[in-house]
């Protein structure tokens, strides 16, 4: 992790997309006075930040994702929304084939994408307050502009080369049960104890628990939860440094926006130079969930950073031991056993 590192022509202009894309959303929501700020600020950075190359494909595994999650939570909602006990076995068989997808490789995104929208949305969902149709047109709205967003600024700053986008190795089928389960089973978990706790204002927390899984695997998700570790210590620095700046002026949206701009290119600098998802990334969510869904006129960053910080570091721990004890119980059979 490194401030710095020389920057490569291609490694600056992916910075100046990441860091515009936040921006520009972050932007777009505060000016329509729009709920759910995270889909427009986080989705860009997951969008310019971790796919190698912008396509139709990707562009339509996004908006994919998002669309089907608004009709099944929909469904959900209609069908089973006073039957809690019922829902548990759908939502698993709705994670069971997200991380399906991702095991196979070509429709990572697809997958990646549909389990923290509808992990999102469900949570939200429950809230008796919550305007559903406000949810998904605030979902639709945030992943079509991320889409839109991210054509714009790839062919206002295209790679001077085509980034390397290698093929995803094949699995044997014992190792794919063993990650698609192991992903739906602690996901479905995660829902289960953000409902029963009612913890309506831990979307990081919940984030964590579930980009953990990405890996699909034991060593990964260890591994990554580490960085995360720190990627969030460092987004909540960063964050705060900017709370300490702007002090009570947080509510002036020319102060703070290119103040998001700054922070997001730092960020994307420790992102870019890593060459891959690690303490860059995840401080790059953790700056982007503070600016677009907590800071308003009225609510500063202090309270929620620090509530951050607490609640990811509990997050990690809990779901690192449920993901041990799963692998290990996972290993004790040959049809899910993740080794040769």
């Amino acid at each position: 992790m490194s401030f710095a590192a020389p920057l490569s022509g291609d490694q600056l202009r992916r910075c100046l997309r990441i860091a515009g894309g936040a921006t520009l959303g972050f932007l777009l929501c505060k000016v329509m006075n729009w709920n759910y700020g995270v889909f427009f600020t986080v989705t860009p950075m997951l969008l310019l930040g971790t796919v190698p190359t912008l396509n139709r494909q990707v562009t339509l595994q996004l908006l994919a994702a998002a669309l089907v999650s608004i009709l099944e939570v929909g469904l959900l909602g209609g069908l089973f929304g006073r039957h809690p006990l019922l829902m548990i076995p759908i939502v698993f068989g709705l994670f069971l084939y997200r991380f399906a997808c991702m095991a196979r490789g070509s429709l990572f995104l697809f997958g990646a994408n549909g389990v923290l929208i509808l992990s999102i949305m469900l949570h939200f969902a429950s809230y008796p307050g919550t305007d559903l149709n406000d949810l998904f047109l605030s979902t639709l709205m945030g992943n079509a502009f991320s889409a839109m967003v991210a054509w714009l600024l790839v062919s206002l700053f295209p790679d001077s080369e085509p980034p390397a986008s290698p093929a995803p190795a094949p699995k044997p089928s014992h190792r794919l049960r063993h990650e698609t389960l192991l992903g739906a089973t602690l996901a479905t978990l995660s829902f289960v104890v953000f409902q029963v706790c009612d913890l309506g204002d831990s979307m990081s927390a919940q984030a964590t628990t579930l980009m953990l899984l990405f890996p699909m695997n034991w060593n990964g998700a260890l591994t990554y939860a580490r960085k995360r570790a720190l990627g969030t210590l460092l987004g909540v620095g960063v964050g705060l440094g900017m709370q300490l700046l702007l002090y009570d002026w947080s509510g002036v949206l020319l102060l703070v926006t290119p103040l998001l701009w700054l922070g997001c290119m730092l960020l994307g600098r420790v992102h870019v130079t890593e060459g891959g998802s690690g303490v860059g990334f995840g401080a790059l969510t953790t700056l982007g969930i503070l600016f677009g869904q907590y800071l308003s006129p009225h609510r500063d960053l202090v309270f929620s950073a620090l509530y951050r910080v607490s609640s990811i570091g509990v997050a990690i721990v809990v779901t690192l031991a449920l993901c041990y004890l799963l692998h290990r119980l996972l290993n004790r059979f040959e049809a899910t056993r993740y080794g040769v």
